[in-house]
């Protein structure tokens, strides 16, 4: 019998042991604030980059992950409902940038992904804690459920197979 009274509070450890992704707040190419994670669909994405080594990188993350998530192209991209944002970080000197490379965006973006990408100048030293961002130079995704904690978490340069786990997540 004290096996089944453990369990309870075995599985309310494993929930608890899920973190939740600190408050970020970013701004949209239309000048609107925004705070992640935001509230509504089941799944948030979060791809987050902090530093111009890591923005291309972020980049390369664009159009597949918009035609996956957000355009639904594929065959189980029907199935489930996301909020999908990338998020340059500009911290530390690269806070000078972010004005310009703003307006640089509102006139080069492209008007299918404008709405997903957000900008911030958000301090970086709580996120690289609560995150873990351990390497500056690459990007990091994150899924986080209705609740807004992280059930799932990539890094680095686009690969085919790192979109189909994130996708995989979302589909269950």
């Amino acid at each position: 019998m004290r096996p089944l009274l453990f369990l309870p509070f075995v599985l309310s450890l494993a929930a608890s042991a899920q973190s939740k992704f600190p408050t970020l707040t970013c701004e949209t190419a239309s000048g609107q604030t925004i705070t992640l994670p935001t509230k509504g669909k089941p799944w948030t994405v979060i791809g987050l980059a902090y530093s111009q080594k890591a923005s291309p990188l972020l980049e390369e993350w664009y159009e597949p992950a918009y035609l996956r998530f957000i355009a639904k192209h594929g065959l189980m991209a029907g199935s489930y409902e996301a909020d999908v944002y990338f998020v340059p970080l500009f911290t530390g000197m690269n806070k000078a940038a972010y004005e310009p490379s703003l307006n640089k965006f509102r006139k080069s973006a492209d008007p299918e992904i404008v709405d997903h990408v957000l900008f911030s100048k958000d301090d970086i030293e709580p996120l690289k804690a609560a995150l873990g961002l351990t390497e500056k130079d690459i990007p990091y995704f994150f899924v986080l459920d209705a609740e807004g904690r992280i059930v799932h978490k990539e890094k680095g340069a686009f690969t085919d197979e790192k979109l189909e786990s994130i996708e995989e997540v979302l589909m269950d």
